[in-house]
């Protein structure tokens, strides 16, 4: 085991154009070499115990290409810390009496955050934009805290407002505890009703593997429903008022994709169970599965295949299930070729929801014809073909359960068609697309035509 030196501020960015240097090609594969000593200069309020369980796995290198490949896991296991905000890597040969032979000195120049960071930026999601003003005081303490308070306020009238508190972990695992005190409202016109909700949410998350995260959650919250005109459907004016619900949730998340905006390979799977009913008026479990894959046929061809699936049931009969529990379905987020909550239960105009649901789509993304702007604005652009298919509808659990089941796998609402992408950077996408349901029943609402969306999730 080497030494790690954590040094004070200073400028290392000088540079280096006066010097002449000379590239050759070496291949590092099987070239000896260990690393005796880490230097991290820059330091200043962060403390020294989290940078030395940063970096100790760089000193089990062996050759020079795996003191390379390291030094890039070790910067961004710095990243992501937030504490820095620049990061340089320098490797050197050992020097002084405790140098060996092979030995190599790795140096990573940092440059902290300020204390208080903040600022104006936009967020897209749900389909919709939103305004989003925050400000975080990161590395509080010097082990990585940070302390942000975030307002969001969406084009279709939602808003959220939250304060929350971040602590890393030290462990293999990459433990992270967050603790967040919020507010949202909401509004849903296709169901009649708006909400207010108000609560804490604690999470715990860690890695099982490099691929598996896991969250554990709870979470308290106050809800308020309320309808949004005096023609609201009976079924939502019932359950206007305020609710208690006080409830753990565990999300898997296995994520090997190239990318989290239009990928070009790998899978995503991600489960969320949540149990509601420790206290408060509101119980039930709630299962949500969410598959993705994704393959690249030829050049910039790329086909998507997309599975969701989700099932919720009461847990006993003196605690309630609310409207904004239950799974909706339709719309460019949900199932293309419906307008937003189109699919399912209606009464009097108003989507009603249900304790079941499955949703599945396969797509084509292909370059622009002809393809405009290549090697430049043209490749955030994508030709999008697709097929959707899904259905909503109630489960009864019990003897009525094979009928149902059969009901919601038989009738199908299906829609195709063709459309344009655009790749936001890794923040969101747009799609605009030409839709063509063929598949649906008379309590729908299909959307023949042009549809518009924006958001991150696309199933």
């Amino acid at each position: 085991m080497g030494t790690v030196h954590c040094k004070g501020e200073r400028d290392h960015y000088e540079s280096d154009k006066g010097q002449s240097t000379e590239q050759k090609q070496i291949n590092l594969d099987g070239v000896k070499a260990r690393v005796d000593k880490i230097y991290v200069d820059g330091l200043s309020r962060t403390k020294d115990d989290i940078i030395i369980a940063t970096v100790r796995d760089l000193f089990q290198a062996k050759d020079f290409q795996e003191v390379i490949v390291g030094a890039h896991k070790v910067r961004g296991k710095l990243e992501g810390l937030g504490c820095f905000r620049n990061i340089g890597i320098y490797i050197d040969t050992s020097s002084g009496p405790h140098a060996t032979p092979e030995g190599v000195e790795v140096t990573f120049y940092v440059r902290e955050l300020k204390r208080i960071v903040g600022g104006v930026s936009t967020l897209v999601g749900n389909n919709e934009g939103s305004l989003v003003v925050q400000m975080r005081l990161p590395n509080i303490f010097g082990r990585g805290e940070k302390l942000q308070t975030e307002y969001s306020y969406g084009s279709q009238k939602t808003s959220t407002f939250n304060l929350s508190f971040t602590k890393p972990l030290q462990g293999n695992l990459n433990p992270v505890f967050t603790g967040t005190v919020f507010q949202a409202g909401s509004e849903w016109p296709s169901s009649g009703y708006k909400q207010i909700e108000r609560g804490l949410l604690l999470d715990f998350g860690f890695n099982s593997t490099p691929l598996v995260r896991h969250n554990l959650q709870w979470e308290g919250a106050w809800r308020d429903i309320s309808c949004m005109s005096r023609s609201a459907a009976f079924q939502v004016r019932e359950q206007t008022g305020p609710s208690l619900k006080s409830s753990v949730r565990h999300i898997l998340t296995f994520d090997c994709r190239d990318a989290p905006i239009l990928p070009t390979c790998g899978s995503l799977i991600k489960l969320t169970q949540e149990f509601a009913g420790l206290g408060g008026n509101i119980g039930f479990f709630k299962n949500d599965l969410c598959l993705q894959s994704n393959w690249t046929l030829l050049a910039d061809m790329v086909v998507q295949a997309t599975l969701q699936a989700g099932f919720l049931t009461r847990i006993n009969n003196s605690q309630n299930v609310g409207i904004c529990d239950q799974f909706f379905l339709g719309g460019p987020l949900s199932l293309r070729g419906f307008q937003a909550r189109g699919v399912g239960p209606h009464k009097d105009g108003n989507a009603l929801g249900a304790n079941a649901y499955w949703s599945g789509g396969l797509h084509l993304f292909t370059p622009l014809p002809f393809s405009p702007g290549k090697g430049g604005l043209g490749d955030f652009f994508r030709t999008h073909l697709f097929v959707s298919a899904g259905n909503l509808d109630n489960v009864y659990l019990g003897k009525e359960m094979p009928t149902s089941f059969q009901t919601l796998m038989r009738t199908v609402r299906m829609a195709y068609g063709i459309g344009v992408a655009l790749r936001l950077g890794q923040m969101g996408r747009i799609e605009l697309n030409y839709c063509i349901p063929v598949l649906y029943r008379r309590e729908d609402q299909p959307n023949h035509g042009v549809q518009f969306g924006i958001g991150v999730h696309f199933p």
